[in-house]
């Protein structure tokens, strides 16, 4: 082994040499100074997500620009256009990646796990990684509607009854009207498209399956029409059913061309193979003028690389007003902000259905950092059945040495892990089985364990060791964002503990946390003292940039100082004055993007600061939704599309929901009193005669809170269902005087100015 290990790199130097390459590990080696020394410089899943993206990305750049006669998905035509603002030149980018647009909106069942996608021109891709389905009207002088090549058209989501999404585009007297959802057959699911086509000349309605997606190509190799049903079988899997025959079929691959430009060939081939995986379909149904043509188009779902998913006793797909009962319900008037809190709650629940997952598509995989602040929003918005189904899966990635492993090399997610259950335990109050006593004790010790010694004088001494983050803070680094984690991992173990009755084991874990968070402490004056302000850098080693975002964990969401803390708010305002691009906070590391979930992280600790401030980052947030009040990871400043991560990044609705509830319902839990309606604005109770949320679960019970006016005062209501004894209440209205008062099972004050 050790011989290998000589070996391997003089053989990788020599080969690179011999082929007029950079030697790799020199490469490698630099690369890694730029960051602290670290066991692990990126995680073996990022890397691997990463070069499954750039795979796609160098496939998109031999097939899209010398074909862009093709008919492209929407970002293709914006990003690739020279005189749309959405125009990436490509010179020098090896791959080619959809860095405008990246916006699309799932539909789906709550209880299920397909979860299909819609880009913003309703282009569908029904299953995930898949091809996609397309449409398009075509009138009889071959005028044709691509909705894809629109700047405008209308989208919106619906979710009365079920997830829909309604795309409608119009253009020269034709429209053309979607509306895809996910539906409940007898044993499996299926995503159905329902078409609704008309066109003031008479012409077709055309249904095409295209080999791409909103990440860019997808393979299809294999297309023959179904023999007993009208419709196609995919790749020899996958079934496309339409509704009626259609007058037309038609069938291309790569070296023909797309079948957007054969659509009316003599010749209708039966089916077709392409080796490079460009085969494309279409069916034509025939317009009358003025006629409205209705077809269905129904693709049933299969779970990733295996059969149908069979719905059985222990599989029940419940729908959706069923899923949300016991849900916080928000009254305020209809508009924006309450239309996206009743989104973001069922986003929740579509991508909870397993596991927790941070978006229906380039996210459809586990972190536990993004599990835990949806799994936090679960709880608060009294959905707690569906966090503990996510909490209890959690010990199946917890290693023998206690380490919670979504990524190696990341040092937060055992802190993340101790805190979320020690937050389920205190709002349910419900006992944890014995069983888990071994898995918090283990992870308890493993930060314990990993800790650096605190002997020495290097800033970093007694700090988590240098990892590498996700959370995009830089390169590895002893990053202040897994030492608040790994603290309030550590009270909280101390917490459950005391629950099992391990009273010493409790209290060390107590002594660790507080000599930790001394550690932490010690660090940040030297940072104080090097930089000459209050604000925190990321890690002990950095100066002020957009990474401090990190170490506001600190305040929101765990609490760890008072909500006045001046490094608290020395960093949100650091960040606010230079790191805020169109009023939103501009994310410099890897995001290069307006963050929607990070923005609201500093809104929450404007928020527990009474800082008025909070609302002006949180419309901000609100009007930067898509149509279909969803938000990218990251939002491109100029076109308002995507430019990172998944098209519909669950954590940030997550965090709006966290948003809405901390405007009404906030806690102080050292102090275990409640702050009612901090946050609630006045044109809600001003164009409303009661506002109100609730029932909200808290650390110390569930309230349901009311707002009205009464001439020139508020009342403020509450009904509370307390755990123990009455909290004590803090009544704290924007513009109003505030009243501290006992809870009481019911109680009320009357406000003044």
């Amino acid at each position: 082994m050790r011989l290998n290990n000589i070996l391997l790199p003089y053989l990788i130097k020599k080969t690179a040499k011999a082929h007029g390459f950079m030697d790799p590990i020199k490469v490698l080696a630099q690369l890694s100074r730029f960051g602290q020394p670290s066991e692990v410089m990126v995680p073996t899943e990022l890397l691997r997500s990463g070069a499954l993206l750039h795979a796609r990305g160098l496939i998109n750049s031999q097939a899209i620009q010398h074909n862009l006669d093709w008919v492209w998905p929407y970002w293709v035509n914006r990003q690739f256009d020279p005189n749309d603002k959405s125009f990436v030149p490509r010179a020098f980018s090896a791959t080619h990646i959809n860095l405008t647009h990246r916006n699309w909106t799932a539909v789906g069942l709550p209880d299920q796990p397909f979860t299909p996608i819609v880009d913003p021109r309703g282009m569908v891709t029904p299953l995930w990684n898949g091809w996609s389905v397309d449409c398009w009207v075509i009138d009889e002088d071959k005028d044709v509607l691509y909705p894809s090549r629109l700047k405008e058209a209308g989208q919106e989501l619906k979710w009365k009854e079920n997830l829909s999404v309604i795309t409608t585009s119009g253009k020269n007297g034709k429209k053309l009207v979607s509306r895809t959802e996910v539906r409940r057959e007898k044993d499996r699911a299926a995503c159905e498209i329902d078409l609704t086509a008309t066109s003031e000349k008479a012409g077709w309605l055309a249904v095409s399956l295209r080999p791409c997606n909103p990440e860019g190509v997808s393979f299809i190799h294999h297309i023959e029409r179904l023999g007993n049903q009208e419709g196609w079988l995919v790749n020899r899997k996958d079934e496309v059913f339409l509704s009626e025959k259609p007058e037309e079929y038609q069938l291309s691959e790569y070296l023909k061309g797309d079948v957007a430009g054969q659509l009316f060939r003599q010749d209708t081939p039966y089916k077709t193979n392409c080796k490079v995986g460009m085969a494309t379909a279409a069916a034509l149904f025939g317009l009358g003028p003025g006629v409205a043509k209705k077809i269905s188009v129904k693709i049933p779902l299969r779970e990733d690389g295996g059969k149908p998913r069979s719905e059985n006793s222990s599989q029940r797909i419940f729908d959706w007003e069923e899923t949300l009962e016991g849900s916080c319900q928000l009254n305020i008037p209809k508009g924006l902000y309450k239309n996206l809190y009743d989104t973001a709650l069922r986003t929740l629940l579509l991508h909870t259905a397993e596991e927790a997952f941070a978006g229906p598509y380039t996210y459809k995989r586990f972190w536990f950092r993004d599990a835990v602040f949806i799994v936090h929003a679960l709880l608060c918005a009294g959905l707690t059945q569906r966090a503990w189904q996510v909490i209890e899966q959690f010990p199946q990635r917890q290693k023998a040495s206690g380490y919670f492993d979504s990524q190696e090399g990341e040092w937060d997610s055992n802190g993340q892990v101790l805190w979320i259950l020690k937050r389920y335990t205190q709002m349910t109050k419900e006992e944890l089985d014995p069983k888990w006593k071994e898995i918090i004790e283990r992870a308890a010790r493993w930060i314990l364990r990993k800790r650096l010694p605190e002997k020495g004088q290097r800033p970093h001494a007694g700090l988590m060791p240098s990892g590498f983050s996700a959370e995009h803070l830089g390169p590895s680094d002893y990053y202040f964002w897994d030492d608040f984690w790994s603290v309030a991992g550590l009270q909280a173990a101390s917490s459950l503990m005391e629950g099992f009755g391990e009273f010493d084991t409790a209290k060390r874990f107590k002594k660790e946390a507080k000599a930790l968070l001394n550690c932490v402490e010690r660090s940040l004056k030297e940072a104080q003292s090097r930089l000459n302000t209050a604000a925190m850098p990321a890690s002990p080693y950095r100066r002020m940039d957009s990474g401090a975002i990190g170490s506001l964990v600190a305040g929101y969401p765990l609490q760890l100082w008072n909500e006045r803390d001046p490094r608290l708010l020395s960093t949100a305002g650091y960040l606010c004055e230079h790191c805020f691009v169109k009023g939103g906070f501009f994310h410099d590391m890897s995001h290069s993007g307006i963050n929607p979930y990070l923005t609201l992280h500093i809104a929450q600790v404007l928020l527990r600061a009474g800082d008025m401030k909070f609302y002006e980052l949180m419309d901000t947030i609100a009007k930067l939704a898509s149509p279909t009040q969803q938000w990218p990871e990251a939002i491109h400043p100029a076109t308002g599309g995507g430019c990172m991560g998944d098209g519909q990044h669950v954590w940030a609705a997550a965090e709006w929901v966290m948003m809405l509830r901390n405007c009404f319902v906030s806690e102080d839990t050292e102090k275990k009193k409640l702050i009612l309606c901090p946050g609630v604005l006045p044109y809600w109770y001003a164009n409303q005669p009661e506002i109100s949320f609730g029932p909200a679960p808290t650390s110390m019970g569930k309230v349901n809170v009311s707002v009205a006016v009464h001439g020139p005062e508020l009342v403020v209501e509450w009904q509370g269902n307390w755990h123990g004894q009455a909290p004590l209440i803090e009544v704290r209205v924007p513009g109003f005087n505030g009243r501290q008062v006992s809870g009481g099972s019911k109680n009320q004050v009357v406000l003044r100015p």
